[in-house]
């Protein structure tokens, strides 16, 4: 792996750098994370994945550099340099959170959610994980959730064989009868992360949030809220700054569940069996 990123600092810095030591760094499941030591004394982090998909990690650096385009408050790492098995991107360091962490967190990213745009979705497809995200663009926020989301995680699971019959008809029936449940989207597509789990931001200097691994697309701003509840809650700080600084629409509660059917159909794609009850459990909520 070396040999192959040694190129890739030269193009960063315009002269051969040599590399005093390869730290690895904890993180998500997909890539291996490596904060690498150089001799002129900076630091960068490498993401390194063995067989991914072509355009990869190009998708992920557009990503980033759109997040970065319109976040306010929030610190994203800038992709320094990339080819197809690895992504070189700035270094910033994680501190811990402190409790000013949490409001700022919160009102970055509702200024985030203010960056909108006339369509669900993306001028391109991306990466949810190793899983492609469709992101064909639609004026009807209901039909964008409806088919690229929903649908298409259900069509790999089925396909794959992961959700038996009986279920996988339930989620059709469930899709026919989104608007019951979801309603109209009222309002318009936000700049979404898109994957926003607690593995994807931390705490850097003066308590400001940096987010990574993105996801995006212009979607449901109440996507984004409910992912952040998926896997542990933050702390209520987080969700008053964040109704203070740009209040969801009543029913919220009722319609998150939905929302991270999304990645809990993801998951189950990426993961295998273990996903199946709560797929299972947000489905059987909605069709009974």
């Amino acid at each position: 792996m070396k040999d192959a990123v040694l190129p890739l600092l030269e193009q960063v810095y315009g002269q051969p750098i040599g590399i005093l030591q390869a730290i690895p760094q904890s993180g998500g499941s997909i890539n291996h994370a490596l904060r690498l030591d150089l001799e002129n004394g900076e630091s960068v982090f490498l993401k390194h994945h063995p067989n991914p998909p072509g355009d990869f990690f190009r998708k992920e650096a557009a990503g980033l550099r759109l997040l970065a385009g319109a976040a306010q408050g929030f610190r994203v790492p800038e992709p320094l340099a990339l080819d197809t098995h690895h992504l070189l991107l700035e270094f910033i360091e994680e501190i811990p959170a402190g409790r000013p962490f949490y409001p700022a967190f919160a009102r970055a990213l509702a200024r985030l959610h203010g960056t909108t745009q006339a369509h669900h979705g993306l001028d391109h497809d991306n990466y949810i994980g190793e899983i492609p995200q469709i992101n064909t663009q639609e004026k009807d926020g209901l039909v964008f959730f409806r088919d690229h989301r929903l649908g298409y995680q259900q069509r790999l699971a089925r396909e794959s064989g992961k959700i038996p019959i009986a279920l996988d008809r339930k989620i059709d029936r469930l899709r026919d009868r989104l608007i019951d449940h979801l309603g109209p989207v009222a309002e318009p597509p936000a700049l979404l992360h898109g994957d926003l789990w607690s593995g994807n931001y931390f705490a850097t200097t003066g308590q400001t949030p940096c987010i990574f691994d993105p996801a995006v697309y212009f979607g449901a701003r109440e996507a984004d809220l409910a992912m952040t509840e998926l896997f542990g809650r933050l702390p209520q700080a987080f969700y008053d700054a964040y109704n203070e600084a740009y209040p969801l629409l009543p029913g919220y509660e009722e319609r998150k569940p939905l929302y991270n059917l999304y990645h809990l159909l993801n998951h189950l794609n990426l993961f295998g069996g273990s996903y199946l009850a709560s797929v299972a459990s947000v489905v059987d909520a909605y069709t009974r």
